[in-house]
Order: structure tokens, then C-alpha cells, then sequence
């Protein structure tokens, strides 16, 4: 499964920017519907229907299953997947195609027709300048190569935001919100209601332990994608079992039965 690394920020100093936070505030249909009309200002969005959250997506059981930030639909049936995204990926681009791929799979079974799926936008908001051009917003859609006024018209957008843009390219109601995101100070009304409902967020303990909880989870699979590296290295090496649990626990401060445990697993499996 695929999830966006929480990271190591002390749960009371979490900011808007961070994926947990900005998911569980998201979970508010009315903050929902105004980002989105702020991100989207021509589409007149009349209602959030049911607000999801962290929505798990799994196509099958070889394929690689994602976690969605916010997954939500309007009144017109138009889907939205909105991305808080903490840290720089060249694969960003290529995600945004798989997350795509996902969404598609969800909205049709089997023998039903194409024309049953559904708008949608998969919008990542980013603390920093994907495409290096000091935009806020790049939007893409599918244009014809040898004549860009033709449209695909397939029903499907990506939007990347930039926080630290600096063009006027936006309206100043977007703007404040990517300043905000990028930690500035901004008087807006919509940037003090989401900054009300962070303040509240911290104060929720079951969320608090969520994070906590998902905190050392991450941890754990960095520690295991990273015995596994060693173990692989060492093997290649020719290492002996003796020298590559004295360097599991050199490189990685585990204990000699947590070092064994890692060798046990993926000693065979990377011969």
C-alpha cells in the first residue's frame, strides 16, 4: 500500500501542509466546498455529497494500492481527489496517471458503458514548484499535439498547486490559501476558519493517536525497506550471517533478536 510518510513534526506544531492534518479538516463538507471553489472558481459547486476521507483503493491483490488524502463528489457527479503533497518527486506526474487509472476502475464495473464515468480532478497541492516556472497553478488537460484548440474532451484534469509561487496567476482568495499553506501569515476569513479547525484538530486526541500510531508505522517500514537494502548488499558482498547482523545493528541501532528477525526474513529471499 501506498501512503504519504507522516513526518517527524510534533503533533502540536502540525500545520495545514501536513497530509493527516489537512485530510481530517477536510472532512468538513463546508472548508471542502470552499477550497474546491477557490481552486475551481468557474464551476458553480452547490453541495459536497459525502465526504471521504483517506479513501483506500486496492485493484487487486498484485496491484499497488493507494490511499487518497480527500475523496469527494458534488451534486453534478463530478469526482475530486485532493492531494496534500509534503515532500518534492520527480514521479509526481506519473502518479497523478496511476491515481487517474484508479479512479476510473472505481466509478464503472465490468460491461457498463464509458460514458458512465464521471468528471474528475486530481488536484495536488504542493509547498513547493513542481514544473521550476514560479506558477501557482498548472492545469493540464488531453490537447491534440498538432493543434491545441482541440480538446480530448475525456473528462479528466490534474491541477498542480505551487505555495511558492510567484506570478499573479491567481485570484487573491487562491492566493492567501497557498500562503498559508506555505506557512505565511495572510488575513483572509476562509484562511482563519481553516486555521481554527487545525488549532481543533490538535486538540483531538483520537486523532492524535491515529497519527501516532500511522508515525510508527512509517518507521517501521523505513527500517524494513532498509534492513532489506543491507541484507541484499551484504549478500552480494559475501558477507557472513555473523558480519550482516553486526551490520544491521551498527546502521540501523536494533537489537541483536531484531537483526535476526530481519536476516530470517529476507536473508533467503534476496539469494
Amino acid at each position: 500500500m501506498e501512503n504519504h510518510m507522516t513526518d517527524n513534526t510534533a503533533w502540536e506544531e502540525l500545520q495545514i501542509s501536513n497530509d493527516f492534518i489537512f485530510g481530517k479538516i477536510m472532512q468538513d463538507p463546508k472548508l471542502c466546498k470552499g477550497l474546491l471553489q477557490r481552486i475551481l472558481p468557474d464551476l458553480k459547486i452547490d453541495r459536497i455529497e459525502y465526504p471521504e476521507t483517506q479513501k483506500a483503493i486496492r485493484p487487486d491483490i498484485d496491484a499497488k494500492s493507494v490511499r487518497l488524502d480527500v475523496y469527494v463528489e458534488d451534486d453534478k457527479n463530478t469526482v475530486y481527489d485532493i492531494e496534500m503533497q509534503v515532500g518534492t518527486s520527480k514521479e509526481l506526474p506519473k502518479r497523478t496517471r496511476y491515481y487517474q487509472s484508479l479512479l476510473d476502475m472505481q466509478m464503472i464495473d465490468k460491461g457498463e458503458p464509458y460514458k458512465k464515468l464521471k468528471p474528475s480532478y486530481i488536484i495536488f497541492i504542493c509547498p513547493f514548484d513542481q514544473f521550476g516556472m514560479g506558477r501557482h497553478i498548472y492545469t493540464f488537460e488531453n490537447t491534440c499535439k498538432e493543434d491545441n484548440s482541440i480538446l480530448l474532451k475525456d473528462g479528466t484534469t490534474k491541477i498542480f498547486l505551487n505555495a511558492k509561487g510567484t506570478m499573479d496567476d491567481v485570484s487573491p482568495e487562491l492566493k492567501a490559501f497557498l500562503d498559508y499553506v506555505a506557512g505565511k501569515k495572510t488575513i483572509d476569513p476562509f484562511v482563519d476558519e481553516l486555521e481554527e479547525a487545525v488549532k481543533n484538530a490538535r486538540k483531538n486526541r483520537e486523532w492524535r493517536h491515529e497519527y501516532m500510531t500511522l508515525l510508527m508505522r512509517d518507521q517501521e517500514n523505513k527500517e524494513i525497506g532498509k534492513a532489506e537494502g543491507i541484507i541484499e548488499t551484504g549478500l552480494d558482498l559475501g558477507l557472513s550471517e555473523d558480519e550482516l547482523l553486526s551490520r544491521l545493528q551498527d546502521k540501523l541501532n536494533i537489537t541483536f533478536e531484531t537483526a535476526q528477525e530481519y536476516l530470517e526474513k529476507f536473508g533467503n529471499q534476496t539469494v
